[in-house]
């Protein structure tokens, strides 16, 4: 690849990427629904239901702010989907097909304005979490790791919500993403501990991987590195975030085609 085609790469990404993020300034109520519904959830898990939610020796704020960041990241990036099908539906694709922008840079920038838009997010879900009592005990690590995680996490649900926008139909079925990013942590240790649930719940949520990305993230916010968890939690990010990745160019260029 030449320095000249890499030069307008880099443009074409930027102009994407701030192109998705005027579009989500311009859509502000959509931005803070996927901020106020997860932080709404904490303080109704906190406040009404912790009291009667046994997680051990831990405060059950510490337990289930690391599963509500995850849960505000993954609403946050699914918003993402109904973006990239409404460019579909308007034409607007086609247009930046016709000058000869890449796809990847289609795509990649709106995972770039995802990754902007859950920062906001997550240090607004973080502050309101401190204010009601959360106090992690992470060391400079842990804080490193917890960054890279919530990074790669970040990445690979937005792809995974682009994918399904390109294939959804309409703005209303690609909404429906939305939705997966809200069941999943119910169905895993987000909220209570696997054990407490039905046998046959708990193979799912044990295999599901959402339960070793919470448990990860939230060993790390106690300052302990649980390696195991991390381990499995990197390796479905990666093959993931992988599949999305290729699928969602796959899909591109064969509509593209089409």
């Amino acid at each position: 690849m030449t320095t000249l085609r890499r030069s307008w790469l880099l443009h074409d990404l930027f102009a994407m990427t701030k192109r998705s993020v005027l579009y989500s300034i311009r859509n502000l109520d959509t931005l803070l629904t996927a901020i106020i519904l997860p932080v709404a959830m904490m303080l109704l898990f906190v406040f009404v239901f912790g009291g009667a939610i046994n997680v051990g020796e831990y405060d059950y704020v510490n337990y289930v702010t690391p599963a509500i960041i995850l849960m505000c990241i993954g609403y946050c990036a699914a918003t993402t989907s109904v973006s990239i099908q409404v460019d579909m539906g308007t034409g607007i694709i086609n247009r930046f097909r016709s000058m000869g922008v890449s796809r990847t840079c289609v795509l990649g920038g709106q995972v770039a304005a995802s990754v902007m838009r859950n920062v906001l997010s997550t240090v607004i879900v973080i502050l309101v979490a401190v204010l009601i009592g959360f106090r992690p005990s992470a060391g400079l690590l842990e804080c490193g790791l917890i960054v890279l995680l919530l990074l790669a996490y970040t990445i690979t649900f937005t792809w995974a919500a682009l994918l399904f926008g390109l294939i959804a139909k309409t703005a209303e079925s690609a909404s429906v993403f939305g939705f997966v990013a809200l069941l999943l942590p119910y169905l895993s240790s987000a909220f209570v501990p696997i054990e407490t649930m039905p046998y046959a719940l708990q193979i799912f949520a044990t295999h599901q991987p959402f339960t070793p990305i919470t448990d990860a993230l939230r060993s790390l916010s106690f300052g302990v590195v649980d390696k195991m968890a991390l381990i499995i939690s990197l390796v479905w990010i990666v093959c993931l975030g992988l599949v999305a990745y290729l699928a969602s160019l796959s899909v591109y260029k064969h509509k593209k085609q089409g």
